[in-house]
């Protein structure tokens, strides 16, 4: 089945700053000052001429006080999700990749990401704590996770499922990219838990 290709997910990031921006009465330098980026980049993003990393994101989300799942959300309250494959709101950092798999639900609680790490990348030093349940399941490569100071190695089909507020980290340890699909759930600081999960380092 062919797939569409004329979804550009930068631009709907682009339209979604440039309207928070305005919401506020921000101009764009203002946001530049607030986020500590330069004018240059805010232009370029709010014009869909480059693909923001997830740091930057990072750094407007704080600035605007919005989540980071507010940039690849359409504005639309929807009671059903349908994205095709090439379509998926996304964002890369530090060559690994973040596909959101559904957002956009009044009330929503789960947050379905897809996420393809290059060799060694990982949450880094910080462990990760939040609300909730979290399930992992790896589908290509392998992630190592340590939950609760418990190491566990998840290869292609492997499943891990746990309470959320265990300390927690994970990285790739092989020379391949792993690919692994993560659920996040919480009935409070949703937005938080996909913001940890988003912070890759090597």
């Amino acid at each position: 089945m062919a797939v569409e290709t004329d979804f550009d997910p930068s631009r709907l990031v682009g339209e979604r700053l440039r309207a928070a921006r305005l919401q506020r009465g921000l101009t764009a330098r203002g946001l530049a000052e607030a986020s500590d980026l330069s004018l240059n980049t805010i232009s370029l993003i709010e014009r869909s001429k480059i693909s923001p990393t997830v740091a930057t994101l990072h750094k407007l989300a704080m600035a605007l006080g919005v989540p980071l799942t507010f940039f690849f959300e359409d504005g639309e309250h929807k009671k059903v999700v349908y994205l095709k494959n090439g379509r998926r709101p996304q964002a890369r950092s530090g060559g690994a990749l973040l596909e959101n798999l559904g957002t956009g639900l009044p009330g929503q609680t789960v947050e379905a990401l897809l996420l393809t790490l290059p060799p060694g990348s990982g949450s880094g030093p910080d462990q990760c704590v939040h609300l909730g349940h979290e399930l992992v399941f790896c589908l290509e490569g392998a992630v190592d996770y340590q939950v609760d100071g418990q190491p566990y190695r998840l290869e292609p089909y492997d499943s891990l499922f746990f309470e959320a507020h265990l300390p927690h980290t994970w990285r790739n340890p092989l020379g391949m990219n792993a690919k692994f699909l993560l659920v996040l759930q919480s009935a409070e600081g949703r937005d938080e838990a996909a913001q940890q999960h988003t912070q890759w380092r090597r």
